[in-house]
């Protein structure tokens, strides 16, 4: 190259090959469970929070918290952190969840694992996360972690 050319413009469209599979391993490798779809599998009935951050109609990254029932034992509630990339057609989804009676530990260890993995998707879509804190009031910590 010619030592007057201009560096390339920061706006320059970047086309780098991704797969599921490579995201999964490198956003999603701590997840209790990651999947690929057609369509999301968030319920929106059960969602209780969602981050969304967007590229245009076809792309977006979502962290959605939803609680939902154990299918054999409705006394088994879980607590669902679904950090979900669509890109183009394809959804791809990654769960860490706990028992809603689980240990507070149990739960930070989700909550910080779910964000940092949101964080660095969002990189995907052109975007930066800033963490802040949230204060929890005890009737909304699970029974065991009450004093």
């Amino acid at each position: 190259m010619a030592e007057d050319q201009m560096d390339p413009d920061w706006d320059t469209p970047i086309t780098l090959p991704l797969t599921p599979s490579m995201i999964g391993q490198a956003i999603f490798a701590n997840a209790h469970e990651v999947h690929t779809g057609w369509e999301s599998c968030t319920d929106p009935a059960l969602v209780v929070n969602e981050v969304l951050a967007t590229n245009g109609n076809r792309h977006h990254c979502r962290m959605a918290e939803q609680e939902y029932e154990e299918e054999d034992d409705t006394s088994i509630v879980w607590h669902d952190w679904t950090v979900e990339l669509k890109l183009g057609e394809i959804y791809l989804s990654a769960h860490w969840r706990v028992q809603v009676s689980a240990s507070g530990a149990e739960w930070d260890w989700c909550v910080n694992e779910a964000e940092t993995a949101f964080s660095h998707a969002c990189v995907l879509m052109g975007k930066r996360v800033i963490k802040g804190l949230v204060v929890v009031e005890p009737h909304a910590l699970p029974k065991e972690i009450r004093h």
